[in-house]
């Protein structure tokens, strides 16, 4: 396939060759394509690592996951769902309790703060249960795009957008499907390209590899499953 590159993108650790804005859509959905096929043959259950029972575990989850790994995440709420049994034990508890009990992951006082908040919220306003949607998720304390995506995919079951971390964020650049750095834009350029059917699983898929593969100091080539298509094996 004929490629035509005409300027150079600095970004994650190295500097990447992006495709001209001809035929840049129909190319990097081609490309879109091979990356998904080859992910999910190294990665044949992408879902996400936070471990949780109810649609609100996975909104603490994910609020609480921010800047803090998932590992270390579901480490902290093992116990914390054992002491949490529902919405209203968040809304009416003393907060500096939940502070002391999720005081192990960053930013634990606003991440407190926004899981009561959310609870009550919920309560309030949405009958005790997480909404489904979009624009109801995003009145929630501490809840943006990122969070809302997840909820929505691993809780509902629906595709809404793609959630962009750190690791999408470096990989989706890194494979040339995006030239921005901005969450919300890698986000749009990401679902022009993707299958909606896709969307949460090309999250995930990203992820785990970035995690495992593309790593951010030192991405480890001859392990890469994508190196043959990949605009940034130089790196």
């Amino acid at each position: 396939m004929n490629r035509c590159y005409n300027e150079e993108n600095r970004t994650h650790g190295g500097t990447v060759r992006v495709f001209s804005t001809e035929g840049e859509t129909m190319d990097n959905k081609m490309r879109l394509r091979k990356i998904l096929r080859g992910l999910k043959k190294e990665y044949p259950e992408p879902k996400t690592a936070l471990k949780f029972r109810t649609h609100f575990e996975l909104l603490v989850a994910t609020v609480l996951s921010a800047q803090t790994t998932d590992a270390q995440v579901n480490k902290v709420t093992e116990p914390l769902f054992r002491k949490y049994r529902s919405i209203t034990d968040y809304a009416e508890t003393d907060l500096d309790v939940l502070k002391k009990d999720v005081n192990s992951v960053n930013f634990y006082n606003n991440k407190a703060k926004n899981i009561q908040g959310s609870a009550r919220m919920i309560i309030d306003s949405f009958k005790g249960k997480v909404p489904g949607t979009m624009e109801e998720l995003l009145m929630l304390p501490g809840v943006a795009r990122k969070t809302a995506n997840i909820i929505l995919s691993g809780a509902f079951g629906i595709n809404e957008g793609i959630a962009v971390d750190t690791h999408v964020n470096r990989l989706a650049n890194r494979l040339g499907l995006t030239r921005h750095e901005d969450p919300v834009k890698i986000e749009q350029d990401l679902m022009e390209i993707t299958p909606k059917a896709e969307w949460g699983n090309l999250s995930h898929l990203l992820i785990f590899h970035g995690r495992k593969v593309c790593q951010a100091r030192k991405p480890k080539h001859s392990d890469c499953v994508l190196y043959e298509i990949c605009p940034s094996k130089d790196i």
